[in-house]
């Protein structure tokens, strides 16, 4: 650490109280100290450490006041020996905290954990004058492990600031370390992450570790006080918002000022985000990237709530998960590699001798040939019997039940779910509101469950869709242009989930919390919808070529040709009749090509590629998203105020 000062003509002022070192995401505070527990609200403090902690707390703090109070030319010997005297005044209470600490590292279970802890509070409580030798070696153990756990009890180790009324700092400061999931795993301790979670109740373990400073640094603060970090631009997405700014904002935390993209200035290629939260209330304006705003939400937006988008019942029974079979022994293929399935030749003589057969073997489509494939043509056939009983099935279709009970059966037997054993010639998931629902229709959209580009496209309903398949139970122009624009695509990006760097559909996040617009039946959208889907549909099967690889030239700057800068003037025509169809006619954003992320490491040690994305810049993005936040909040009290009329 360096330190400067501008009065160079004097020496620099004794500061090694205030100078301390630890892990300061682990360690007690003092009601846990004085209970020997991590629990979040212990409930009955020990007798002997609360008197121990209330007489060393104000010896040490006695001595500390020596200190801050002593005089420029005070020698620094002596300060150093009042220092000493303080630190041994906490010696103590130290070692105690340590230990509890110790005893959580010590198990990975929680009951082994709490048997040390109570091991840890017996010592304590019977030891007499000895109990702090036969402590030594569990939190020696703890320090010097491979690696090492330093705790840091921030009452103990600044006890002025904790010790005195509307305890805490006035204002904090720092740039703290960004790492996923697998980082803080492999770098820590073995439990770290759950200290982290027990520490932050509600945290989610896949969030990043900033997060967890962002949530010390607030617990640390007074009231009134304050604080800025810089964080990982992912602070405000995801399972990090919800570990850190969320609990924030809901514990009355006020983000005043933000900066949610700023370009780090040194050599590494970052973008990180700086965040500045008072505790407490604070009156506006409050300023977010440089302009005043009403409001500074857990999602650094100036509109909406803090809360997850909440699911709305005009979007439900709407789109679903395809059809899980659990069983290759239901496949019919080509020209099958194992026997695990059954070939086309088997199957065309089972429909020979009993045509009747084409009822229960169905063309089966996966999530690779949807977007992989020009034509997206199923190259597997299934056997779906639904929910016919064993009987019928047997007495109808014999040929069909000797294939499932030779290859389905054996392995369904084995599985430890009744429900699959006891009808193992279903598929495992039959989907009845899938069914219902696409008995009603002769086509319907579908998307990949998990796909690098966004694209969704129109299938017949007889068809058996995999359960890689999201499966949306309308098929109009307007719904596919909504699902297929970038405001969908926006909101899925930011409330789905990934798989490595590709999306992660899920209907639940993506789909039943999106709020589509007011108006569907517009001649407009239905119109752009069409003209695009025909275009894009044509375009792939001129150049012989699935959407995933169309959609690399969407996106890829380098592409120049007359036919991708038409998908790509159509994409954007649609998008702007969608945001006329919300009514934001005041949203004209121009698309640029922008890099995903920056090039650098992945968590799993390999190099990134940088992937070029054809979109809307930042702020817009920003914009519709705080706009459809805020739409959703607005929909689902108006389905609550619904409900509550009946």
């Amino acid at each position: 650490m360096w330190l400067a000062t501008l009065a160079r003509d004097h020496e620099f002022t004794f500061l090694d109280h205030c100078i301390r070192y630890g892990d300061s995401l682990v360690g007690l505070d003092r009601r846990q100290i004085e209970a020997l527990s991590w629990a979040q609200q212990p409930a009955v403090p020990v007798d002997l450490m609360q008197e121990l902690l209330r007489g060393r707390l104000a010896a040490a703090e006695l001595e500390r006041e020596r200190i801050r109070k002593a005089l420029d030319n005070e020698p620094e010997d002596q300060q150093r020996l009042v220092l000493r005297r303080a630190e041994q005044a906490l010696a103590d209470p130290k070692l105690a905290g340590d230990a509890v600490i110790a005893a959580f590292f010590s198990a990975d279970k929680a009951r082994a954990r709490e048997e040390a802890r109570l091991h840890i509070r017996g010592v304590i409580e019977q030891g007499g004058s000895g109990w702090q030798d036969r402590l030594k070696s569990n939190v020696t153990a703890l320090r010097n492990g491979m690696p090492p756990v330093v705790p840091f009890h921030w009452p103990l180790q600044f006890p002025e600031v904790f010790d005195r009324n509307n305890p805490g700092f006035d204002a904090i400061i720092g740039n703290p370390p960004f790492a996923g999931k697998n980082t803080t795993i492999a770098v820590n301790a073995d439990h770290y992450l759950d200290w982290l979670q027990t520490l932050h109740p509600g945290a989610h373990g896949n969030s990043d570790i900033v997060a967890h400073f962002f949530r010390r640094a607030y617990s640390l603060l007074r009231n009134g006080g304050c604080f800025g970090l810089l964080a990982t631009n992912t602070i405000r997405q995801g399972d990090t918002r919800a570990t850190g700014l969320r609990p924030i904002r809901q514990a009355g935390g006020t983000i005043y000022t933000a900066r949610r993209r700023y370009k780090w200035p040194g050599e590494a290629a970052v973008t990180i985000s700086v965040v500045h939260i008072a505790k407490g209330d604070l009156p506006g304006a409050y300023r977010l990237d440089s302009r005043e705003v009403p409001l500074i939400t857990a999602f650094l937006f100036h509109n909406g709530n803090d809360g997850d988008p909440i699911r709305l019942i005009s979007n439900s029974n709407t789109c679903f998960e395809g059809f899980k079979i659990y069983g290759a022994g239901f496949l019919f293929e080509p020209s099958p590699e194992t026997d695990d399935t059954t070939s086309f030749a088997e199957m065309r003589d089972i429909i020979s001798r009993n045509p009747n057969s084409t009822r229960i073997i169905k063309p089966y489509l996966i999530a690779d040939e949807v977007n992989g494939s020009a034509n997206r043509t199923p190259n597997r056939f299934v056997i779906d019997f639904d929910d016919m009983s064993e009987a019928d099935a047997r007495k109808g279709f014999p040929d069909l039940m000797a294939i499932l009970e030779k290859k389905v059966k054996p392995y369904r037997l084995k599985d430890k779910r009744e429900n699959y054993r006891k009808r193992w010639w279903q598929f495992a998931e039959t989907r009845p509101g899938l069914r219902n629902a696409l008995a009603k229709l002769d086509e319907v959209l579908i998307c990949p469950r998990v796909q690098k580009h966004w694209s969704v496209v129109r299938v017949d309903s007889r068809i058996c869709l995999s359960d890689r398949l999201d499966v949306f139970c309308f098929s109009s122009h307007e719904s596919f242009a909504v699902l297929q624009s970038r405001m969908h695509e926006l909101w899925a990006r930011f409330f789905g989930s990934t798989l490595e760097d590709r999306l992660l559909y899920t209907p639940v996040d993506c789909f039943e919390t999106f709020p589509l617009p007011s108006i569907i039946a517009d001649p407009r959208l239905q119109q752009i919808g069409q003209d695009y889907y025909r275009f894009r549909d044509g375009l792939a099967t001129e150049y012989n070529e699935g959407l995933t690889e169309l959609y690399n030239r969407f996106h890829d700057p380098d592409e120049r040709s007359n036919a991708i800068g038409e998908l790509r003037r159509l994409h954007d025509v649609m998008d702007r009749v969608i945001l006329g169809a919300y009514g934001w006619t005041d949203i004209r954003p121009t698309c640029e090509f922008e890099l995903e992320w920056e090039e650098g490491e992945a968590e799993n040690g390999r190099r990134r590629r940088k992937p070029w994305r054809y979109r809307w810049p930042e702020p817009v993005r920003d914009e519709v998203l705080a706009r459809l936040l805020a739409l959703n909040a607005q929909r689902a009290e108006e389905e609550r105020l619904a409900l509550g009329d009946r």
